[in-house]
């Protein structure tokens, strides 16, 4: 969607004009913008504008920051959002770890905690640790479960994000049989973790919050981001929107099958892409870990046509160059057999390192606040 033709001046479209402009606020950073550039890049009425900013000003959520000189008459006021004012949590549930954190209203990462934690220890140790885990990150004071505009209240809480190997239905927040954990299948992580935390929970894959996070971040156009730790899987962008696929199953790229004879998968088949990939590194190959990994991206790459795969995870963090130059080589390869440009796809490491799912599971709840696409 277009900035210039985004704006609708509806009051049925208030909540939509003001995710926009708090958007617009979020972007242009501490420095600000003038309500004038944001009508422009809007396209809503400077009167729209005014109201909409006002409103978020009284609610703490926007803050002046200064006067800057316009090319004619007065100096205009610049606003800026208020990062401070709300914050989500963000949860990565792996199958050996747990890593909360807290983010900003910017997405800044202000608080973190990570403990050992064994997936397959059962549903209440599970929802028992989460729960400790974001008290904990919380502290002595917790933000409030909601925006107030008294200006002594904590900022809002405005919800936890949950990210967890898949697969998943994520419009219902119910597990199906996650690989290697098949005890999970059908068990409501949403509704079970709401009710014990007191605020609103959204539950994805890990790989469609790493993803997620990358988008809101800045990175443009179609692109996978590759995620090998415990497992392996793929978060998918396309044209700029996260895409999660009709029964939200879309990106379980690391049971792609590249060998029909190969090692036995815990998915249950043979020869999966995770399969190799865990197995060569078990045997310490990271270079045939990287090649099997590259010649998944470069499926990927031909069904899809993506501009960019970008490679994240505890194992990528391990030995970044060796499947950095592992994964380009593949795909330079394959271009050259296809007669394609050698840099038609640039493959780059993910950002943010160990806290990349955990980060993106925060903007699960953040992204919506700014009418940012969540698949």
């Amino acid at each position: 969607m277009n900035r210039t033709d985004a704006g609708v001046n509806l009051l049925g479209l208030r909540s939509h004009n003001t995710a926009l402009v708090l958007d617009l606020l979020r972007t242009a950073g501490p420095d600000g913008i003038s309500r004038l550039e944001l009508a422009e890049r809007t396209g809503l009425t400077p009167q729209a504008v005014s109201k909409i900013t006002a409103r978020l000003r009284l609610e703490g959520l926007a803050a002046e920051a200064g006067r800057r000189a316009s090319t004619g008459g007065k100096p205009r006021t610049v606003l800026r959002l208020v990062p401070e004012a709300g914050h989500a949590v963000g949860v990565h549930l792996d199958r050996d770890e747990l890593r909360v954190v807290l983010a900003r209203l910017d997405g800044r990462t202000v608080r973190e905690r990570c403990v050992p934690l064994s997936l397959g220890a059962g549903a209440e140790s599970v929802l028992e640790a989460v729960t400790r885990e974001v008290a904990n990150l919380l502290g002595d004071t917790p933000p409030a479960p909601a925006v107030s505009s008294a200006p002594d209240t904590p900022p809002a809480l405005l919800g936890v994000g949950v990210a967890l190997p898949g697969p998943l239905d994520h419009a219902r927040g119910v597990l199906h049989r996650v690989t290697g954990f098949p005890e999970w299948d059908g068990f409501p992580l949403r509704d079970a973790l709401a009710e014990r935390l007191g605020a609103p929970v959204v539950v994805d894959k890990d790989t469609n919050a790493a993803a997620l996070g990358l988008a809101v971040g800045g990175e443009r156009g179609s692109f996978a981001c590759l995620h090998l730790g415990t497992g392996l899987g793929a978060g998918l962008v396309i044209g700029g929107t996260l895409h999660r696929g009709a029964r939200t199953g879309a990106g379980e790229f690391g049971h792609q099958v590249i060998q029909l004879d190969g090692p036995p998968c815990p998915c249950g088949n043979r020869g999966c892409v995770e399969a190799l990939c865990l197995a060569a590194l078990g045997r310490g190959d990271v270079g045939e870990a990287a090649r099997v990994l590259g010649e998944g991206a470069a499926n990927l790459a031909g069904l899809l046509d993506i501009d960019a795969v970008l490679l994240g995870g505890r194992a990528i963090a391990a030995a970044p160059e060796p499947f950095l130059h592992g994964v380009t080589a593949v795909l330079q390869a394959r271009a050259r057999r296809e007669g394609s440009p050698q840099d038609a796809v640039r493959v780059r490491l993910a950002p943010h390192g160990a806290r990349a799912v955990a980060h993106g599971a925060a903007q699960l709840c953040l992204a919506p606040l700014f009418g940012r696409e969540t698949g």
